[in-house]
């Protein structure tokens, strides 16, 4: 039985991302301000290092939580939804500058493997400070996605990964895919699969009755493949001309979209909604006839539970990349699309629209079967129970002179 947050008092625990929600949004930006808010909650001294993404002198809005900008907030991605090279160096220095100097005042180091030089960063600054290392591996990339992302660095970003799945570390995985993929990368030690992200209520609500629109929260980049989804709900709206296509999110696709749109006569079914506030997104989510998620890659799938947690179900595209299938049980809380073309995305949006309510209360039960696994606090026990078990020890030891002059390289 693992312990609950209160159970494993005084961690002092440094939280490394690059992002911090709300202001960047995604899966992992959650993740890390859930985990987050919920250690202070508890009583545990949490520091968070990121970019700074709010104006000079604003509060950054995580209650009880230390936020420390170790690097400017230049713009993460290139105009086609790449990331870019220099903000991860820049991040990877900010870290390195600032555990130099307080790694000394940290239990536990608890950094996302990507961007890579946070992890290398920590891992050197480690040799002067005392603390744990925790590196979550949201995904671990092959070798053919990382040519295909970097052309001819792929290779180089290939070797930047696997070195960081060679340090030192307790790892943690949100898929069986990545588990495996980063045993593969030579890892010391066995990863730690962590299936719950959901920080919802873990009570389960009855669903609501279907609205006749598919729904799609994300963002607007190539992985993403909502192109393909707008081709597929031309082809379902043929034989179920109710339906309506509605799109949440922005990105760097996003005027493609709208010109595919245009160019299909969509444009009275398809509403492209932009960004909305969290409370909205769950407002569409709950009254969807299903959630729609054509990712080739995703490295866990937040919303598939979220949708789920409601009663509805969702669909996923089948790929090598995408461990957003090992939350679907087919037929269950919804059904993986067997090859990512617009004519079998068709055909699954049109078996779920067939399935009618049966479905919906399938996916209730569903996640009634599975919300315990599924939900941030199993993963934050399992997280403390590391935490408690690897930093109980004597009190840190002064930094030595040298490491006290190595510190003062850094200025934060």
């Amino acid at each position: 039985m693992v312990p609950a947050p209160e159970e494993c008092v005084g961690v002092r625990v440094c939280i490394i991302y690059d992002c911090l929600f709300p202001h960047t949004v995604g899966g992992a930006e959650r993740w890390y301000r859930n985990v987050a808010e919920r250690l202070a909650a508890a009583g545990h001294e949490v520091t968070y290092l990121t970019r700074r993404q709010w104006p000079r002198g604003a509060d950054p809005g995580v209650p009880g939580v230390r936020v420390v900008a170790v690097a400017p907030g230049w713009g993460l991605y290139t105009r086609d939804g790449r990331r870019r090279i220099m903000p991860p160096l820049a991040f990877g220095i900010g870290v390195l500058r600032h555990l130099l100097r307080h790694g000394h005042r940290y239990d536990v180091v608890h950094t996302a493997s990507f961007p890579y030089f946070s992890v290398l960063a920590a891992a050197l600054a480690r040799a002067l400070h005392r603390y744990e290392l925790v590196v979550d591996w949201h995904e671990v990339w092959s070798r053919s996605y990382w040519r295909e992302y970097l052309g001819p660095l792929g290779p180089v970003g290939a070797w930047v990964q696997r070195r960081c799945a060679r340090v030192r570390q307790q790892a943690f995985c949100f898929s069986r895919l990545h588990a495996e993929r980063l045993r593969s990368e030579g890892l010391r030690g066995e990863p730690t699969v962590l299936r719950g992200e959901y920080a919802g209520s873990a009570t389960p609500r009855a669903p609501e009755p279907a609205e006749p629109y598919l729904l799609f929260a994300g963002r607007y980049i190539p992985e993403k493949q909502v192109p393909l989804l707008v081709q597929a709900y031309a082809q379902a709206v043929q034989r179920a001309p109710e339906l309506r296509l509605e799109l949440l999110g922005d990105g760097p696709k996003r005027p493609q979209v709208e010109q595919l749109v245009r160019r299909l006569g969509l444009e009275d079914k398809v509403a492209i909604r932009g960004f909305v506030p969290p409370e909205e997104v769950e407002r569409r989510i709950a009254r969807a006839l299903c959630l729609v998620l054509p990712s080739r890659r995703e490295g866990y799938g937040m919303v598939v539970v979220e949708a789920a947690a409601r009663g509805v179900p969702s669909i996923v595209v089948a790929g090598p990349d995408n461990a957003a299938v090992e939350l679907i049980e087919g037929g269950e809380n919804g059904y993986v699309c067997p090859e990512p073309n617009a004519a079998a995305l068709a055909a699954a949006i049109l078996k779920i629209r067939d399935a009618g309510a049966d479905l919906r209360a399938r996916t209730a039960r569903w996640y009634q079967r599975n919300r315990e696994e599924l939900s941030l606090e199993r993963s934050l026990a399992t997280l403390l129970a590391f935490y408690g078990r690897d930093v109980a020890r004597p009190p840190h030891n002064p930094p030595s002179a040298t490491q006290k002059r190595l510190a003062q390289t850094s200025d934060r």
